[in-house]
Order: structure tokens, then C-alpha cells, then sequence
């Protein structure tokens, strides 16, 4: 299969495989992503390059995997484990759905956050009024098709608004290429958590499972084209932003450390760059509310049926928890980064139990590509050791 990113990007435009790829890589974008990216740039300076590239193509390697794996067998995660493995797709069920309502509490944060950049409303409000938003959105007659609109406008508008930061702080290309290639600084802790914030918990399946859920019958080119579109999305936000930074901090900018992804458009466009940070920061807050709801309630429905027979009902509760904890308790910051370090074990966890399952069942008319296969064991070896590592030194220091 050759990498040929426009040509997979052109090719899933219009259809249901535009739709995942987006509602994919809108569930990364996340307040989290805006933050990590920026702290992790002043950090490394142009090196941070390297970190998005090896990034990017363990990304790959893990989605390509997970969404051929489920496609090929029609099945979602959960079921496909439990056949192989019993009770280890409902292991994976609980650790999906903890970590996505957990993160879900930042996402809201978020949205009230943006809401509160752009009017002149509260956080609390703010947060309110975008649990409404989305929850109005699973409940229009056709929920699948709304979403896939709402995550794709929402996804251009990021990175329409993002180039243009980008152009505007000058950003030194020539450095930025060199250091990708070779790098001054190599950080194993910033591409581990670039890693889990892209295709970690249960981003790793958002976008499989709404090709699942679609009915509609793809080829495996398709699914592939798909896959890659939604990592070279997120890697075309990651790089923009990135590149916005850096050309930030080379102007001499000092970075305010309560908000430094907010204080980068500040410093580059004055208020009006503040203003674009709110519009940034509610589209891709409130388009990883959606992610993290659809995501985590397509497992839940392959639980027990009661969640398969009023889908829209547990989608609201999913959504109304999320809001209720932040409002009334406040971002729970230490279950927040304790689920954190634990959704550095899903994907492991995760792409271990699909490539196990490949190992050990047949599939008729379907061969897993044996370099996707151990590729694929390798992403679960490095990122398990790194998961362990940052577990055991970062957890006791909150403690």
C-alpha cells in the first residue's frame, strides 16, 4: 500500500469514510491536544517536529490495524474480544467508557471555557449551554448523518482558523524541516503522551466503529483511505499549531503559564487571536464531547442490550453526568490525570487484544498484512513500557 495522503484524503470526501476520519480526529482535538502541543513546543523548540512525526506514524500503524481488524470481522471491539477472549471485551468496555467520561468532564470544561472567551457568560453557562448543543445533536432524526456534518464543518473551521495563525507568526520552515529529521532533543514522555492523546482510550475506535455502525459495506482501500485521512487530519492540526508556537516563542514571546495555548494567538493576533482561541477551543472541545459520547456508548450497547434499546437516552445521561460533575464538583483534577495515566494502558491493551485476535482467527477472503501485524506488537511493546514508566514516577507524586 503506498502512502499517498491526498490521494486517501480525496477519496473518502463526501462519503461515511470522510465522517469517521473526522469524527476521529475532531476526538482528539481536544482541549488536552491544544495544551500538550504547546507546552511540549516550548520545551523542545523546532525538535518538537520529530516528536509529531514518530507520532504520526505509530498513529498510523495503530489505526490501520484496529479499523482493518473490525471491519474485516464487522464487529466491534468488545465482541470481537469476548470471542476470543471472554470477559476481556467487557474489561475493555469499562476501561473505554471510565476513561472516556472522565475526559469528557475536561471536554465540557472546555467548551464553558470557549463560551466564556467569546460572550460574556460564565464558564459554568458556557458549559451548559454546549451540553445542550450536543445533546440536541443525538436528537435529531438522523443523529449519524448530523454528527458527521457537525464534526466535519467544525473540523475545517480549527484548521482554517489555525493556518491562519500559523502564516501569521512567520514560523522559521527551514529549522523546523531540519530538526524533524534531526533533532537536537529526542523525548520519549512528550511522543507517548502525543500518542495516547491521539489514538488512546476510546479515540482508538471512534472512527471504526462509525463505519460499523453505518451499514454500509466498504472495501478494505476504502477503510485504509479512511484511517490515514483522520490521522493526517489531526497531523495537519498538530503541525499548524506547532509551527504557530514556535514562531511565537522565536519573536521573543513569553508564554502565560496558566494558559499558554490561549496566550500563543494572543501574542500573535492581540485580542482578536484571543477571540479565535475561544472559536478553536469550543469546536474542538464540543466536538470531543460528541466523540467521547458516540464512542463510549457503542460499547455499552454491546453490554447489555437495555443500553442497545434506548441509545439516545444514554447518550443524554452520558453527556448530563459529564456537565452535573463539572458543575456542581469542579474539573476533578486528580481523577483526571490518574484515568489519564491509565488511558496510556489502552492502547496497548487494546491493539494487543485486535492483533491477538488476528492471530487467532480466520476470516474468510481477508489476510492481515503480516508487516501490520508486528508493526502493530512493537506499538504495544513501546507504548506498554512507556505507560508503566510514567505510572510509576508521575501517580505517587500526586499522592
Amino acid at each position: 500500500m503506498s502512502f499517498k495522503p491526498f490521494k486517501y484524503f480525496s477519496s473518502a470526501t463526501g462519503g461515511i469514510g470522510l465522517g469517521a476520519a473526522f469524527l476521529m480526529a475532531t476526538s482528539a482535538i481536544g482541549p488536552g491536544f491544544l495544551t500538550q502541543t504547546t507546552v511540549f513546543t516550548q520545551q523542545l523548540m523546532a525538535s518538537m517536529g520529530f516528536v509529531i512525526l514518530v507520532s504520526v506514524v505509530i498513529d498510523i500503524i495503530a489505526q490501520l490495524n484496529i479499523w482493518q481488524i473490525l471491519t474485516a470481522n464487522n464487529q466491534k471491539a468488545s465482541e470481537l474480544a469476548n470471542q476470543v477472549m471472554p470477559y476481556s471485551g467487557h474489561v475493555l468496555t469499562v476501561l473505554i467508557c471510565m476513561g472516556g467520561l472522565a475526559f469528557n468532564i475536561g471536554n465540557i470544561s472546555g467548551c464553558g471555557l470557549g463560551l466564556n472567551i467569546l460572550f460574556p457568560i460564565s464558564v459554568e453557562t458556557g458549559s451548559i449551554i454546549s451540553a445542550v448543543i450536543a445533546i440536541v445533536l443525538f436528537l435529531v432524526n438522523d443523529a449519524a448523518k448530523a454528527m458527521d456534518w457537525f464534526v466535519k464543518i467544525l473540523g475545517l473551521v480549527m484548521l482554517v482558523l489555525m493556518l491562519y495563525v500559523a502564516l501569521t507568526t512567520q514560523p522559521p520552515i527551514g529549522e523546523v524541516v531540519q530538526r524533524t529529521i534531526l533533532p537536537s532533543t529526542i523525548n520519549l514522555t512528550s511522543i507517548v503522551t502525543l500518542v495516547g492523546g491521539t489514538v488512546g482510550g476510546y479515540i482508538t475506535f471512534a472512527g471504526a466503529h462509525r463505519l460499523l455502525e453505518s451499514k454500509q459495506q466498504l472495501t478494505m482501500q476504502e477503510v485504509k483511505q479512511s484511517a490515514v485521512s483522520g490521522i493526517i487530519i489531526t497531523a495537519c492540526m498538530r503541525v499548524l499549531l506547532f509551527v504557530a508556537v514556535l514562531g511565537v516563542l522565536m519573536s521573543g514571546a513569553t508564554l502565560d503559564a496558566s494558559n499558554p495555548a490561549a496566550s500563543v494567538f494572543q501574542s500573535a493576533l492581540g485580542n482578536t487571536g484571543y477571540k479565535i482561541f475561544g472559536v478553536v477551543l469550543w469546536s474542538a472541545a464540543i466536538t470531543s464531547v460528541v466523540g467521547s459520547a458516540f464512542t463510549s456508548i457503542s460499547f455499552l450497547k454491546t453490554l447489555h442490550p437495555v443500553f442497545n434499546q434506548n441509545t439516545r437516552t444514554t447518550t443524554i445521561v452520558f453527556i448530563i453526568i459529564s456537565t452535573l460533575i463539572f458543575v456542581w464538583i469542579g474539573k476533578p483534577v486528580l481523577i483526571l490525570v490518574v484515568v489519564g495515566a491509565l488511558n496510556g494502558f489502552i492502547l496497548p491493551f487494546s491493539l494487543g487484544l485486535m492483533l491477538w485476535v488476528m492471530m487467532k482467527k480466520k476470516v474468510p477472503h481477508y489476510q492481515h498484512p503480516q508487516w501490520l501485524l508486528w508493526s502493530g506488537w512493537l506499538v504495544v511493546a513501546i507504548m506498554l513500557w512507556m505507560s508503566i514508566v510514567t505510572f510509576v514516577k508521575e501517580i505517587p507524586k500526586l499522592l
